[in-house]
């Protein structure tokens, strides 16, 4: 019971976390009804893992792909997810994101700052598959953002974790579209664009309603009444309490538990050394859930991305930073190789996708055959490309091992070098056939999409080039994630369930905190952000058009 609890502050709803994914839920909540909202921030800065993020939703058959002549359908959407994850989605869930993306983006476009286009050629992630847009349109870009509009609130948005600044949208940096005076008149208004444009219009949207933002507040438990949750109690900077009343109820938005050693090794499938996403993300949420009764969904998977350990940490408290490591595979002269010197996958495939390779056992060694595993590159990629945060012809990072010979960078690496030879010997004879017989990289659109191709050559040689020109280079990858896929599972409306399928009331979930709707599916660019966003509008709406049973 909560009778007698000394509240330090009161809501109709408190919103725990500060990424897309809880924004949207905020601010949907006022607008819908609860005026009186309220975020819980575990550290000092809003906007989470998106706001370091490609800031890109995918949400099929929206208004912003109509427009463009790019037509859709919940048939082609059903047939291509379920071409991924067959029998694997839960049907009420899928239509709820189905139905209220395309609302959801109707209503930031009305209601927000926040302004997408359809990036038009960006393909599903998975362009082969039935149902898939192999020329795009579900893939949705965010345009620039003037950060003068935040005024002192600039400072508190977290920093990108992109490899390049943007002062467009993306489509506008790879395309080139913008002239020296309107990239002038940017960099005075310091716009950003990516996770960065989203994150930023997101928060300006939260200070316009005047919803306060609590910093360095981290919600340790729910408080009950009986069934119902009624309020959080969390932590201040100082490990003293904070105890927020929710009247309606409260939205776990906390993001996944990946930086959580102890709940990695409990439920994922495979290994994850490095993510990528704010160290903030340990599972507060996932924790809080589990001890009021929640069921549990997709715990074994995670949004994986490849990465690069940059530095360990400097004193006790510190985390790791890990480099995406996206991009770098799937350009000419590049290859992925396991310990045995083999290459393993497509390199040019999509993240999450390439993830789930690393997993593979082998029951002879008992080990994960492709973990660890390298890029390999050589001197006339390092010359010509961006590698990771390294600019083409700078100085060698101390992650990137250096040889004269393929023979003696095996040997630095811990590579077979008998292995390491004969892979790079026939992958440039494949290369020089023009076909790879081994994983046909280059035989889609999406290996060949400039984002990560080169557009100085024609397919399949956007994404295939001979590695032949030493000295040669091979850089140590991780396991690494955007965050993982699996907590609470919630019904239609967002609220959270129970084992027995019943709604705990005044408890609702939203982003990496809740078990993803698509499961392990990652359908294209933004796979995380637009689903996780559609359940933060969903529960905000909900939130405050549903006043709590008396």
């Amino acid at each position: 019971m909560t009778d007698g609890v000394k509240w330090d502050l009161e809501a109709d709803v408190v919103v725990l976390g500060s990424g897309g994914a809880a924004m949207t839920a905020a601010i949907s909540a006022h607008d819908f009804g609860a005026k009186d909202v309220v975020i819980l921030e575990k550290s000092g800065m809003v906007g989470g893992t998106t706001a370091m993020s490609g800031g890109m939703l995918w949400i099929p058959n929206n208004h912003h792909q109509h427009e463009a002549g790019i037509e859709d359908s919940d048939e082609e959407v059903v047939t291509y997810l379920d071409s991924l994850a067959p029998g694997a989605l839960d049907p009420e869930t899928l239509w709820a994101f189905m139905q209220n993306g395309p609302e959801m983006l109707h209503y930031l476009a009305d209601k927000t700052p926040v302004r997408l286009s359809a990036f038009a050629d960006f393909p599903d992630y998975q362009p082969y598959s039935p149902g898939a847009k192999p020329d795009g349109g579900r893939s949705l870009d965010n345009e620039a953002f003037p950060f003068e509009r935040l005024g002192k609130w600039a400072t508190r948005v977290n920093p990108s974790k992109m490899a390049y600044p943007l002062r467009g949208s993306l489509m506008e940096a790879i395309r080139g579209t913008l002239d020296e005076n309107t990239l002038a008149e940017r960099e005075r208004g310091d716009y950003r664009g990516l996770g960065q444009a989203l994150a930023g219009s997101l928060f300006m949207a939260v200070l316009d309603r005047n919803i306060p933002v609590e910093f360095e507040k981290r919600a340790r438990k729910l408080v009950k009444d009986g069934a119902r949750v009624t309020g959080v109690l969390a932590e201040d900077a100082n490990g003293r309490d904070f105890r927020v009343r929710a009247r309606r109820g409260v939205v776990i938005a906390t993001g996944g538990f990946e930086w959580n050693e102890t709940l990695v090794k409990a439920f994922l499938r495979g290994p994850l050394t490095g993510p990528v996403s704010v160290p903030e993300n340990e599972g507060d949420g996932l924790l809080m859930a589990i001890e009021a009764g929640a069921q549990l969904g997709n715990m074994q998977n995670a949004f994986w991305m490849q990465s690069v350990l940059e530095m360990k940490p400097q004193h006790r408290a510190a985390k790791p930073n890990y480099l995406l490591g996206s991009d770098e595979r799937a350009r000419p002269g590049a290859i992925l190789v396991n310990r045995a010197g083999k290459r393993f996958v497509n390199e040019a495939t999509n993240y999450n996708a390439l993830g789930k390779s690393l997993h593979a056992f082998d029951a002879g060694t008992h080990t994960y055959a492709n973990l660890p595993y390298w890029l390999i590159i050589d001197q006339r990629y390092k010359d010509k490309y961006h590698a990771f945060n390294c600019a083409p012809g700078a100085p060698t990072p101390s992650y990137m091992m250096q040889s004269d010979t393929l023979e003696e960078l095996a040997e630095k690496a811990g590579i077979d070098s008998v292995g390491l030879k004969a892979t790079v010997a026939r992958f440039n004879d494949m290369v020089r056939k023009g076909h790879d017989d081994d994983f046909n990289r280059g035989d889609n659109t999406y290996d060949n999409f400039y984002m990560w191709g080169d557009m100085d050559f024609d397919p399949p040689y956007r994404t295939l080039g001979v590695i032949d020109q030493g000295p040669f280079y091979a850089v140590k990858m991780e396991a690494g994630a955007l965050g993982t896929a699996g907590g609470p599972k919630t019904n239609a409306d967002a609220q959270v369930v129970d084992w027995d399928g019943n709604p705990i009331p005044g408890l609702y979930a939203a982003g990496n905190a809740m078990a993803a709707v698509l499961g392990e599916v990652y359908g294209g660019a933004g796979g995380t952000l637009g689903p996780g966003m559609t359940f933060g509008y969903i529960a905000g709406r909900h939130l405050g058009s549903h006043l709590p049973n008396r």
